[in-house]
């Protein structure tokens, strides 16, 4: 789990990182990636629909996203982003799904500069 300060809560903070970020989409996710305006360290949210399977495929989905999302902030420590998981999250392999969201979030933070 993303510590508290790490995380995105509401849903206009989601509704912010959505519309005013650049959106990757992959096979499996969508990721929408943002600088805040302000210094401060970036958060995360994830988006997980029932369209990805039942409670104990998207609670693995999940946790696969934390830690490559985690991973990530070592190189882009202030950029907010929102993860939308796909159906194929599912169904993919952790090495599929982290080359998807490595590709997202490359050409994400590559269209944002």
């Amino acid at each position: 789990m993303f510590p508290a300060d790490r995380r995105l809560k509401t849903p206009a903070d989601f509704t912010t990182v959505i519309r005013g970020g650049h959106k990757a989409a992959r096979r499996s996710v969508v990721l929408h990636l943002r600088r805040p305006e302000a210094a401060q360290p970036g958060r995360a949210g994830l988006i997980v629909s029932r369209a990805v399977g039942n409670a104990v495929t998207r609670n693995l989905v999940k946790r696969r996203l934390r830690s490559l999302i985690s991973s990530h902030w070592s190189d882009d420590p202030d950029a907010d982003v929102v993860v939308r998981a796909l159906p194929a999250a599912a169904q993919v392999s952790w090495d599929e799904l982290a080359e998807d969201v490595d590709r997202a979030w490359r050409r994400a933070a590559r269209d944002r500069r």
